[in-house]
């Protein structure tokens, strides 16, 4: 392992890192920040989850000085609104304690706090492409002093349909500025925005170590509300460890104390939670003192534990990438493990695109919390469950 102390950052950041008990760095870090903080353009092939967004948030907080209102030093460009709060949630305790601000800008909450902050001066924006936009064009955001851009997780921006809106804010850019792009995949419309707009890239290339579709063993259940719950306590009950994955940090909250109502110990990793809070709901977990764990996504890179036997997306993933990253915390190690999506009526519809997109061909089975099945997931035959 590297130390962020080998990286060549500034002795403020190497403290609040380890205010947060960050001192060693993961390997997408340790190949991208040299190049970064020396001014390179850098492209990391890199899969949600591997610490990319320390590996792109270090070298800008340490590079960009202060802003002037409207016009922020630094701009990341994301998918979602759900990233935006990640990579914000992330990188604001590290920026606070370096004398800097940064900004969530995405759509669907109002604009007066986002203009109200801008007003003031931020010298990290993250935003979804739409909203930044829409600022840009109310003249409430400008990209004329913008020295480092982030293009994050590319190959989703892309799938979503919005290369249009990403390159009509890079063509406003008109000043030199660094250019770090991380994406699960360089092709097709990736590689055409690498080509166009950025300077004789480094490219760095992550290994991925998850499992892929063939090495788990996938069921998809269909559940009524009021027995969601008891469905997710009897697959618990029958598994050794089991890790569910819920969309927000108030529904992981809220489904760890619904599992304990049940008789289920679970424990809770999110990004609202203290340091000490998260580490001290992994080593339960690790020690076997809580069967369950609940997590978000942006949780789920620092759950790296053998045995887990059983991953349950509580919640449907937002997409097959969302769904393969989660489901990675079972099958490590060598070991098979299954994944267990558990739907509501009005969600089959999601699932079935989403099984198509996993070239997956396993049934939809009704199931209700008393069904012996639930207590060996493992040697369910789907061929048997659709009969039933």
């Amino acid at each position: 392992m590297t130390n962020f102390s080998e990286l060549g950052l500034s002795a403020e950041l190497l403290d609040a890192l380890a205010s947060r008990g960050f001192t060693e760095a993961f390997p997408i870090q340790a190949l991208t920040i040299p190049d970064a903080n020396a001014g390179r353009d850098v492209c990391g092939k890199a899969k949600t989850g591997s610490g990319k967004t320390l590996a792109f948030g270090l070298p800008m907080l340490q590079k960009i000085g202060t802003a002037q209102p409207h016009a922020p030093l630094g701009l990341v460009l994301v998918p979602t609104r759900e990233l935006a709060s990640q990579v914000t949630d992330e990188l604001a305790p590290l920026a606070q304690k370096n004398g800097q601000r940064v900004l969530a800008v995405y759509g669907g909450v109002s604009m007066d706090k986002q203009i109200d902050a801008l007003k003031q001066g931020v010298e990290l924006v993250v935003a979804t492409p739409g909203r930044a936009i829409d600022l840009m064009e109310q003249g409430m955001l400008r990209w004329d002093s913008v020295e480092m851009l982030v293009l994050d997780e590319a190959d989703r921006m892309a799938d979503m349909g919005f290369m249009p809106q990403v390159q009509k804010i890079l063509y406003r850019m008109t000043q030199d500025h660094q250019t770090l792009l991380f994406s699960a995949t360089l092709d097709g419309a990736v590689n055409q925005l690498v080509k166009r707009y950025m300077k004789d890239p480094v490219f760095h290339e992550l290994e991925s170590k998850e499992p892929t579709v063939e090495e788990m063993d996938h069921r998809f259940l269909l559940v009524h509300q009021m027995d969601k719950v008891k469905v997710a306590a009897s697959i618990i009950n029958g598994a050794n460890r089991t890790v569910l994955f819920v969309r927000t940090k108030r529904g992981a909250d809220r489904l760890v104390s619904q599992l304990q109502r049940e008789g289920v110990h679970a424990g809770a990793i999110h990004g609202d939670l203290r340091q000490n809070a998260r580490e001290r709901s992994l080593a339960d977990f690790t020690s076997g003192k809580t069967k369950a764990l609940v997590a978000t996504d942006v949780a789920a890179r620092g759950i790296h534990v053998d045995g887990v036997d059983v991953v349950v997306h509580y919640d449907p993933p937002e997409d097959h990438k969302a769904y393969l990253h989660r489901s990675g915390r079972t099958a490590r190690a060598g070991e098979s493990g299954v994944a267990v999506s558990l739907m509501l009526w009005n969600e089959e519809n999601h699932i079935r695109v989403l099984q198509r997109r996993l070239a997956l061909d396993e049934p939809i089975v009704e199931v209700f919390s008393n069904d012996p099945r639930l207590k060996n997931l493992k040697a369910w035959d789907n061929a048997e469950a659709v009969q039933a």
